[in-house]
């Protein structure tokens, strides 16, 4: 199937039309919704705390629905399904922006520096993040979702629509979303689960002082599938920039230099711990600098979509037609703007008021301008890469630099000033995950014929429940093995810690986040888009290397299958893909579930029998030929 042809402005009509009206928001739907963001925030919030990544639960979730609401309950209403995913992935959202970020709390408690929050500062910052994230998003829409139909492909929401299409019709439809699930369900967990397959292949090119990596997760494959062959190859392009251009010249030229910061010599760290030594301690850091480079950039093109879509919300308040003799379909009904902007309003002097919430008049006033600027990013990044791939810790990054240096030269240093700091890197990290979250299901949503108003409201319902649920899971968490430990090491949270640190010590590596602004711009002069590059560069290599797989395999299939049935939505290529991620993402949160109640290890026969890299590129291998296969296209589906 080829999505670009699909995803066509003119002509474009959704699943169920504007003039039915079938179950939506249900107590039902809200129930089981409730339930599923639950259990999926505390999922992931565990797994990216130890591993640095989270599980995009919006597919998920959906097939959990349609099982819930079809099978067990007997309800056929596919809107009904898709409210039930809308709230559910809220919860992983939530957990994803706040797990990047407020560990750095429990850190400088540790360490005397402050406190140890409580379950009340932890919710409520999380609750007041969450519901700016949902809020920001709903001006956006029609700009984003609407206007860009067919510009932006949001591949994890097309794929979550496909999959509860495929529940819809049944059929062979289904049964290419299930055999999608199966396989990916089964390789997850035989690598994650078993662990007698590795998770990631890694070759050493000796010749540049790098390595070339790739996971073998379907996921991946289903992902850059969905995505295309050229954003797929930005990606990349910024991965090999990062693994075979930079890190070689650090490798090479940087000798005996102790570089910031490292604290030692670059000869001695890539000697002990290779390429992957060089990319973490300065290549995140030049990405990081892209990443920010590449938004601002973003944001300034643009301006004039969001100046009107601006526009058309504020005509929208004074009763006008926006979107003309539509305005009023129910398609078309947002949550209004009065109720909008009066919510953002009283959110952003809540924070500044509530003494459990360590952040001032003037850091709320940043949160107010960062939040609406990386929600619009964020929404634009996981339209691009999914949300799977969308670097909510990078835009934290971006955040804190500034965040903090703001602090600092207003008088607010110190531990005041960091724990500050770090605070609104957290509301704008969750702000940008909700966001993305927000953008995915209102695609989903405006593929289906959902009704985006009360999308919008489970939204706001899934970030409540989830930022009661976050609290006490990190407080659980931390109680158990603490934040930083070899179970937990919370990766991004302790580089975040380090650049709050690092700006108001006055250390922080500038040069390297410079060379990454600059990079981005090179990017943006060649004409080339700067977003996918800098997240490419951003992330490490192993994850664009399968994703740029799955790209060539839908580059194949779609000169294949120009102008055929195989070459449209309804193509084998792309439920099958979205089984893939479906799968994948159901065994992660059950893998996850598993090792918080201590059932994980046994079920690690890596001592036992341990294929290698043998194992690990037959299995990468044998998931390509599988999507090549479903991507012939059968035109019955």
């Amino acid at each position: 199937m080829d999505r670009d042809n699909m995803n066509k402005k003119a002509d474009f009509k959704p699943y169920v039309p504007a003039e039915q009206a079938p179950p939506e928001l249900t107590v039902t739907s809200v129930v089981t919704g409730v339930l599923l963001a639950v259990v999926f925030g505390a999922a992931n919030a565990y797994l990216g705390l130890r591993v640095g990544m989270t599980v995009s639960a919006s597919i998920p979730a959906a097939v959990v629905s349609m099982g819930v609401l079809r099978i067990l309950l007997r309800r056929k209403s596919v809107l009904e399904s898709n409210m039930v995913q809308t709230i559910g992935s809220a919860g992983e959202s939530l957990a994803a922006g706040a797990i990047f970020t407020m560990p750095v709390f429990f850190l400088w408690a540790r360490e005397g520096v402050s406190s140890r929050p409580g379950m009340l500062s932890i919710s409520l910052t999380a609750l007041l993040g969450g519901l700016l994230g949902v809020l920001f998003m709903v001006p956006l829409r029609k700009a984003l979702i609407v206007k860009e139909h067919g510009v932006l492909p949001y591949p994890e929401g097309t794929a979550c629509a496909e999959v509860l299409l495929a529940g819809e019709k049944g059929g062979t439809s289904a049964r290419a979303v299930f055999a999608g699930m199966g396989i990916a369900a089964l390789i997850k967990f035989v690598v994650d689960g078993f662990k007698v397959v590795p998770s990631t292949v890694a070759m050493q090119v000796r010749a540049l002082r790098t390595e070339f990596s790739t996971e073998i997760y379907p996921a991946l494959v289903g992902v850059g599938y969905i995505c295309g062959a050229k954003i797929a190859s930005y990606l990349f392009a910024g991965g090999i920039l990062g693994w075979f251009v930079l890190i070689p010249l650090i490798a090479a030229f940087g000798g005996e230099t102790v570089l910031y910061p490292g604290t030692k010599s670059i000869a001695q760290m890539f000697s002990e711990g290779g390429a992957n030594a060089i990319w973490s301690s300065y290549i995140r850091y030049i990405g990081a600098g892209a990443v920010a480079a590449g938004g601002i950039i973003s944001l300034v093109k643009s301006l004039p979509l969001i100046a009107s879509t601006f526009r058309d919300a504020m005509k929208g308040i004074r009763g006008s037609s926006a979107e003309g003799q539509d305005a009023d379909e129910r398609t078309a009904l947002d949550i209004n703007m009065k109720f909008v902007l009066g919510g953002i309003v009283l959110i952003i002097l809540a924070i500044a008021v509530f003494p459990d919430i360590p952040v001032s008049f003037l850091g709320a006033f940043l949160i107010a301008v960062f939040g609406f600027f990386f929600s619009a990013v964020s929404s634009r990044m996981v339209g691009l890469v999914g949300g799977s791939n969308n670097p909510v810790s990078g835009m934290a990054i971006a955040t804190l630099l500034f965040a903090t240096m703001v602090l600092k030269s207003a008088g607010d240093g110190g531990a005041h000033g960091m724990t500050g700091a770090i605070a609104i890197g957290s509301i704008i990290c969750i702000i940008a995950a909700m966001s993305g979250d927000t953008s995915q299901d209102l695609k989903t949503g405006y593929l289906l014929g959902a009704t985006p108003r009360r999308q919008q409201y489970g939204e706001l319902i899934g970030a409540a429940v989830s930022a009661v649920t976050i609290g006490g899971v990190m407080l659980l968490l931390d109680a158990a093995w603490g934040f930083g430990s070899t179970e937990l090491s919370a990766p991004q949270a302790t580089l975040m810690k380090m650049i709050v640190e690092g700006v108001m010590d006055g250390n922080l590596p500038w040069t390297l986040v410079w060379i990454g602004v600059f990079i981005a711009v090179v990017i943006e002069i060649f004409g080339i888009p700067v977003l996918p590059v800098a997240i490419g560069l951003y992330l490490p290599l192993k994850l664009s290397v399968p994703i740029m797989a799955g790209g060539l395999v839908r580059l194949a299939a779609s000169r294949r299958a120009a102008g055929t049935e195989a070459d449209s939505e309804a193509g084998s290529g792309i439920l099958f893909c979205s089984g893939l991620i479906a799968g994948e993402g159901l065994v992660g949160i059950l893998l996850a579930i598993l090792a918080v109640v201590g059932v994980a290890d046994r079920l690690d026969l890596s001592a036992v029998l341990d294929t290698g890299i043998v194992g690990g590129l037959a299995v990468l291998l044998a998931v390509v030929l599988a999507v090549a296969w479903a991507a012939k296209g059968q035109k019955e589906l």
